[in-house]
């Protein structure tokens, strides 16, 4: 009959539109069906790839800890010395004890360097890595300032009283240092000396002969032709040297200009 033919011709339409196959089931759902197993798969790949790079970083860190410790290519095969005038590359490597063949990862910079700073006439000292077999040693040198008269000769000594080295005769152009104290290490009284001597101008510095100082604040220079001049403290140096320079001209014995402001000449 046209009535039912038509019902069946809506219902069959529906069960289409709703996607039914003949079995009752549907294609959306037989294909989520097939994904299920695949993305078990592989989670069940995840840990094993995970444990794959895993153990490849640690070998990789293995190989890279091997090569800086271990192995013998990246060694101590140069010790290569800079900034050393008074003292020679010998000395330097002797004092700071870095074997040859020794990993440049183990050696102790720090260490080495405090080591390298033993030496008299070693001020300072850094010690640094050049890969991939080198060791570099700087070196800052002391400079000497001042000669004391030491047994057949003259010991050479810094601003800070150290001694850097010796020397048989005095060296042209360096002054001495009379009456010295009986400990130069440390001593203020030889470091004001010093200080002194490097702020005189270079023409006044070429003058003086010797120099003491009875304190830190009572140093007395001696010039050429028995010119006494008291500098006293390393203070005021500009001033002390431009009332000097304007004194000088009176062909005095003696000048006082610890205080510039009332120097006085005497002789």
């Amino acid at each position: 009959m046209a009535g039912r033919g038509a019902a069946s011709s809506v219902s069959a339409a529906s069960a289409g539109d709703d996607g039914l196959g003949d079995d009752g089931t549907g294609d959306d759902w037989a294909g989520g069906a097939a994904a299920v197993p695949a993305r078990t798969a592989r989670r069940r790949a995840d840990p094993w790839r995970a444990a794959f790079l895993g153990v490849l970083i640690l070998a990789i860190l293995a190989g890279v800890a091997w090569a800086l410790l271990g192995s013998s290519l990246l060694v101590v095969r140069h010790v290569v010395v800079t900034g050393n005038r008074l003292v020679s590359v010998a000395q330097v490597r002797s004092a700071a004890r870095i074997p040859a063949g020794q990993p440049l990862a183990r050696v102790n910079t720090a260490a080495a360097a405090r080591r390298v700073e033993q030496i008299a006439p070693v001020l300072s000292a850094s010690v640094s890595r050049s890969w991939p077999d080198t060791i570099v040693v700087t070196v800052h040198e002391r400079t000497p300032q001042l000669a004391v008269a030491a047994a057949s000769g003259y010991d050479l000594v810094d601003s800070h009283g150290v001694t850097v080295l010796w020397m048989a005769r005095k060296p042209a152009g360096m002054p001495l240092l009379t009456s010295p104290p009986a400990v130069l290490r440390g001593s203020p009284d030889v470091r004001a000396a010093a200080l002194v001597l490097g702020q005189l101008p270079g023409a006044l510095r070429q003058r003086v002969l010797s120099v003491s100082a009875a304190s830190a604040t009572t140093v007395t220079l001696k010039l050429g032709r028995g010119v006494t001049v008291l500098w006293g403290s390393p203070g005021q140096a500009a001033q002390k040297s431009e009332e000097l320079d304007l004194l000088l001209r009176t062909h005095a014995r003696f000048y006082d200009v610890s205080d510039p402001s009332t120097a006085v000449t005497q002789g």
